[in-house]
């Protein structure tokens, strides 16, 4: 069960793991994050590991990736955007992050993939990073306090699903 390579992993190299894995995730590293927050937040409320060691370690990777994602898109969006004005995908993500910026800065965080790549367009779209902070940063604890609370609150039901997809 994944629980148990998540045990392991966090016994072998500590809660460095749980930061390790969200930072990553933009860089290519293809972790799938609602299955770990989910099954820290059973791990801790089991008592195997530090519940605000876990959920702080967990924040700080995912502001930390967004944080860079944003900086890149910011520092060196104009290069890519240049390769991009004709791909479609591209263009109507932009069109919708012009329309429903405030609103799709937040909601960008819940879906995956699309968390580690809003703050790249956000960059690039030169929104200043105080008005970035505010709506990503705090859509990044609601979304994590919301996966954190699915584990402690619904643990055999998610246990379950997970057996059933082979986590």
């Amino acid at each position: 069960m994944f629980s148990d390579t998540l045990l392991e992993l966090v016994t072998q190299y500590g809660y460095v793991f749980f930061f390790l894995a969200f930072s990553l995730g933009p860089f290519g590293i293809p972790v799938p994050n609602e299955i770990i927050i989910v099954s820290g937040s059973i791990l801790s409320h089991t008592g195997v590991v530090n519940y605000w060691a876990a959920y702080s370690s967990i924040l700080t990777g995912l502001l930390t990736a967004i944080t860079i994602s944003y900086t890149i898109g910011r520092f060196f969006g104009h290069k890519f955007k240049k390769r991009w004005l004709d791909n479609r995908y591209f263009l109507r993500a932009e069109s919708i992050l012009k329309r429903k910026g405030d609103l799709a800065m937040f909601i960008g965080m819940f879906i995956p993939m699309v968390r580690y790549i809003m703050p790249l367009l956000i960059g690039m779209s030169e929104i200043h990073f105080k008005k970035f902070a505010i709506f990503t940063y705090s859509s990044a604890v609601t979304w994590t306090i919301t996966y954190f609370a699915l584990g402690i609150y619904f643990k055999e039901p998610v246990l379950s699903m997970m057996q059933i997809l082979g986590y």
